[in-house]
């Protein structure tokens, strides 16, 4: 089993930045993918960004040029800056990680970006 905890959300105003954090422990195939879903109220589950172990990156189109994602495979542990903030970019953000054996979601952070 594979156990995903988030951090780093809150509030800030449009504009700002903030910086989550996904910490995995737990037994982790080499081989994997670990993604930033969110979902905002009333709207469904959407991939922000993913990378894999092998260091493919993959953004949704109305992030890129603003958040980047990054891993630090030593430590198990995936970030996601979020810079530029927009008040859709409101929700809560979920860490994910799949490989050949499981697919793993964290509980969730919010982030709340106030106009």
């Amino acid at each position: 089993q594979v156990h995903l905890v988030e951090s780093g959300g809150g509030v800030v105003q449009a504009g700002g930045s903030l910086r989550l954090s996904c910490a995995a422990s737990g037994s982790i195939f080499s081989n994997n993918v670990m993604n930033w879903y969110r979902q905002a109220p009333g709207k469904q589950r959407e991939l922000v960004a993913s990378k894999s172990s092998r260091g493919n990156t993959n953004y949704a189109d109305s992030v890129k040029e603003r958040f980047t994602i990054s891993r630090d495979n030593a430590k198990n542990t995936m970030y996601l800056q979020m810079n530029s903030l927009k008040h859709e970019d409101t929700g809560v953000y979920y860490c994910n990680f799949r490989d050949a054996y499981m697919d793993t979601w964290g509980k969730g952070t919010l982030v709340t970006v106030s106009s």
